[in-house]
């Protein structure tokens, strides 16, 4: 698989949409939390995206693999991450950031399945 960019990956592209929206949840959170939940929310979301553009940027298949690896479990962090701000009532429900997590996941898997078979 010939990827030009990863900007021109979709799941780039969302990856991208949900640091923006986990910038703005975690606006909403208590001042408490600055340096701690929201540093980390924040943090992962990034990474997920990060990685993905490392990742293209590597030389072969195999280091795309174990950046988009990478990716997965930044998103699994940050999936917990919003359990934790859900059961401290930080938000009432995250139904459509969770809806983005799991769509990322399954086109993670899919490229990284792309590129390794």
């Amino acid at each position: 698989m010939k990827i030009n960019s990863h900007k021109d990956l979709t799941v780039w592209q969302t990856a991208m949409d949900l640091v923006i929206g986990i910038n703005g949840l975690t606006a909403k959170f208590p001042g408490k939390e600055h340096f701690g939940l929201v540093s980390q929310m924040r943090r992962a979301a990034i990474s997920i995206s990060s990685n993905i553009a490392e990742g293209c940027g590597r030389k072969g298949a195999k280091e795309l693999g174990r950046f988009l690896y990478i990716a997965q479990g930044s998103l699994s962090e940050l999936e917990t991450q919003l359990e934790i701000a859900t059961r401290l009532k930080y938000v009432s429900t995250s139904e459509d950031t969770q809806k983005t997590i799991i769509y990322i996941r399954r086109m993670l898997f899919k490229l990284i399945a792309s590129i390794t078979s």
